[in-house]
């Protein structure tokens, strides 16, 4: 049996404060567990446990409680590191170095060999459109073109997990796609992703599922598609949408409102929404849409984090 890419169960983290006891708990028992393949989300307020946890993962700091693991290996194991990937946020170059020297030196620190190297160094700055930037020294780059070459040096080892924090910041909408696309195809080829960011939008069109941090807890884990699904809401547009339907609508128990020239009902299941569809047709409506309405990333995000009191790391006795 394959074992997951990345795994975590019941990982708990408390900084003290100094030798009277007491600090702030970072982690309280989290699980997360990410396929080979798969694009994860970890998303979370400021304070919320994403960075810790992504520490952990890095043999950067060790748990309170818990595990963590690698490719099966105990993240506390230096040989968990051999196959991972890391853009850091905020990341710097040597601004002296060019691109193809930056990719050359983390290549032999991950042990690739020089021959190698000769061969994918271009293949990589291609990739993330630097090939004719690939002798230019870093320190004229601007700072989405730095995090494309952060990019192409968390890949040139050919990882199996990619843990990135915050890839497209600072990148322009073009880029933003270009690095989606690319995580895309990394994915496919079996790439374990974890991804942190605060930009929603982007999550929502590159993540297969997400779990939200909050107070070092998993408020929320799952597909986006179900996250965001907003029960029985749906958007009704036709012709002879008149006030009169809006009243047998609401007079069955349907929430019902006129938004633009067409109808947003809430029903309470799917029978209640085949009902109302033939009430309209009934009254010769003629339907040119019925599409679910769904809640964006944004909105669940929002909600979770205001659901309960202040957000950040949790006081401990």
């Amino acid at each position: 049996m394959t074992p997951l890419a990345i795994e975590a169960r019941g990982l708990a983290k408390t900084y003290r404060k100094g030798l009277r006891g007491g600090g702030v708990r970072a982690l309280d028992g989290i699980d997360l567990a990410v396929a080979p393949g798969e694009v994860f989300g970890l998303l979370g307020p400021n304070g919320a446990g994403k960075t810790t946890a992504v520490k952990i993962l890095l043999g950067l700091t060790r748990p309170t409680a818990g595990e963590a693991r690698l490719q099966g290996i105990a993240a506390a194991r230096p040989e968990s590191r051999r196959r991972v990937g890391y853009l850091p946020e905020g990341h710097r170059f040597p601004g002296y170095l060019t691109a193809r020297q930056t990719l050359s030196i983390f290549g032999r620190m991950s042990g690739v060999a020089p021959a190698l190297l000769s061969s994918r160094i271009p293949l990589l700055l291609e990739r993330v459109r630097l090939s004719t930037w690939s002798d230019v020294k870093v320190k004229r780059f601007s700072k989405g073109m730095t995090q494309r070459l952060g990019l192409a040096a968390a890949l040139v080892h050919e990882p199996d997990v990619l843990l990135l924090d915050e890839p497209t910041d600072g990148v322009d909408p073009v880029g933003r796609r270009e690095i989606r696309d690319l995580l895309h195809e990394e994915a496919r080829n079996g790439r374990a992703i974890l991804l942190n960011s605060h930009l929603l939008s982007e999550i929502e069109l590159t993540c297969d599922r997400v779990a939200v941090l909050r107070n070092g807890t998993v408020a929320a884990e799952g597909r986006i598609a179900d996250l965001t699904a907003s029960g029985f809401r749906y958007k009704l547009a036709g012709t002879g949408l008149d006030d009169g339907l809006v009243e047998l609508f609401r007079s069955s128990g349907a929430d019902v409102e006129r938004v633009n020239g067409h109808l947003r009902l809430t029903a309470r299941d799917a029978g209640h929404l085949n009902a109302l569809v033939d009430a309209a047709r009934g009254r010769g409506v003629l339907l040119t849409e019925l599409s679910p309405l769904r809640s964006s990333l944004e909105d669940v995000f929002v909600d979770l984090v205001r659901s309960d009191g202040p957000v950040g790391g949790k006081e401990t006795p």
